[in-house]
């Protein structure tokens, strides 16, 4: 049977960017830019490379930055065209009328509870959930490679990346079962930051999902888990062995985004890969490291 045609998108974007103040005191953590452009642009850029058509955000207080870069601007680019200055630079802001739908998350209860509350706009439909923080960079992206993979095997399916046996403690990693394909794996288990010597394998859960509709029913009875919070991967687990799970190893690099670190080496990466940059940015870095 033809697997329902993932369309819809959950972007949870409602959490406070503690780690980034005081510079989201007034901005969202997922408008700050790499390079020049707000890193919630990157995902929804994902989101529409893999044929998603509908993109629901759920947001928090102070969050209004976000939905209004999808929105016209109707005095900038009446000032830019009156200038003579290129609009294209925008297309990516442009979100069709009715494809951009936003929920709140009025309480701050964790992951799982912010993908529960899209419930009513998801609806009886397979869709799909990216974390903004992670950025995923490949070609083809990660959720089209995804989309690939749903299309064959149907269910639900994770993005996974392969990290040293030493890293596993920081991620959730899965419990491999048949390797369908050089990049689809059957998971039968998820554990949440296992000590090394526990860690089922060293394929950690990167950021990107697919799932069913029912997984909403589910996180509806869901218990707090870990931190006092509603916790996705508990949901997911409690959905292995009643419906098909696979985890597709992406293709790419990921860019840890929600710490300081991965924010700096993601600009600096990508800066390195465009040609109007690479060469200044290049012997810029020269310069700073006396190389």
């Amino acid at each position: 049977m033809v697997p329902k045609p993932v369309r819809k998108a959950v972007f949870p974007v409602a959490g406070l960017g503690t780690r980034f103040l005081p510079a989201t005191k007034a901005i969202p953590k997922e408008m700050l830019p790499i390079i020049d452009r707000p890193l919630i642009q990157y995902a929804v850029d994902e989101a529409r490379e893999a044929g998603i058509e509908q993109l629901i955000f759920v947001t928090g207080r102070g969050k209004t930055a976000i939905v209004e870069h999808f929105d016209t601007a109707y005095e900038l680019e009446s000032t830019m065209s009156g200038r003579g200055k290129d609009l294209s630079v925008l297309d990516a802001t442009r979100i069709q009328p009715g494809n951009l739908v936003t929920v709140r998350q009025q309480v701050p209860l964790g992951l799982g509870h912010a993908i529960w509350c899209a419930r009513a706009i998801v609806g009886d439909e397979p869709f799909a959930i990216f974390l903004p923080d992670e950025l995923m960079i490949g070609s083809p992206g990660c959720m089209k490679q995804m989309v690939e993979a749903y299309n064959a095997v149907g269910g639900n399916l994770i993005s996974v990346l392969e990290v040293p046996a030493e890293e596993v403690s920081s991620y959730g990693v899965i419990a491999p079962g048949a390797q369908v394909s050089p990049s689809l794996t059957e998971v039968t288990g998820l554990v949440e930051k296992p000590r090394r010597e526990d860690a089922p394998s060293n394929l950690i859960i990167s950021g990107r999902y697919i799932l069913q509709p029912e997984v909403m029913r589910t996180l509806e009875t869901q218990e707090k888990g870990a931190g006092g919070e509603i916790q996705l991967t508990d949901a997911m687990a409690r959905m292995i062995g009643s419906q098909p799970f696979h985890a597709v190893t992406f293709a790419g690099r990921r860019f840890d985004c929600g710490s300081k670190t991965g924010f700096v080496e993601a600009t600096l990466a990508l800066a390195l890969e465009r040609e109007d940059m690479a060469d200044e940015v290049r012997a810029m870095a020269r310069r700073m490291l006396g190389a």
